[in-house]
């Protein structure tokens, strides 16, 4: 179940986000729980382009609490930030990319994973269940992989 908390905040972002330019999704475990994964978010993750990074930044200017800046760690890097929004933390990462052996892959399509699901008169963007899966796994968090994977199996076996 998501909180109620989220949700608004979730419409806060939508009502901003759904008339402007800006290619965006929810990921992790707001993304998870908003395609029925029985997890409890605690924050949101948006992840879009570089350019969308900078311009949510922009029209949440009065919630950011840190600036967007390119950061890289041994694994992944884009450009992130964070809001908080109603005392909810946001997290905004543009142009992810994920370090596989020692290349670094280009940045992630996100239209090419996304799909909608339905909630409270929103038509959210997220990315599929099947693509988070596999970018767990490449960042070596074999655990929320792992749930995943449980999760789509579940799934395939009840349909």
């Amino acid at each position: 179940m998501i909180p109620q908390t989220h949700l608004k905040v979730l419409h806060m972002l939508y009502e901003r986000l759904k008339g402007s330019d800006v290619n965006w999704v929810v990921t992790g475990s707001l993304g998870f729980a908003l395609q029925g994964v029985p997890v409890e978010p605690h924050d949101i993750d948006i992840q879009t382009d570089r350019e969308g990074a900078y311009e949510i930044q922009r029209l949440f200017s009065r919630c950011v609490i840190e600036p967007v800046k390119f950061k890289e760690s041994e694994r992944i890097r884009s450009h992130f930030g964070a809001l908080r929004i109603d005392g909810i933390e946001v997290e905004i990462m543009g142009d992810i990319q994920k370090k596989v052996g020692n290349q670094w892959e280009t940045p992630v399509d996100i239209k090419r994973y996304r799909h909608f699901v339905e909630i409270e008169g929103m038509r959210i963007p997220v990315l599929d269940l099947e693509y988070e899966y596999q970018a767990y796994l490449k960042l070596g968090r074999i655990e929320k992989a792992e749930m995943l994977k449980r999760f789509l199996e579940k799934r395939e076996r009840e349909f």
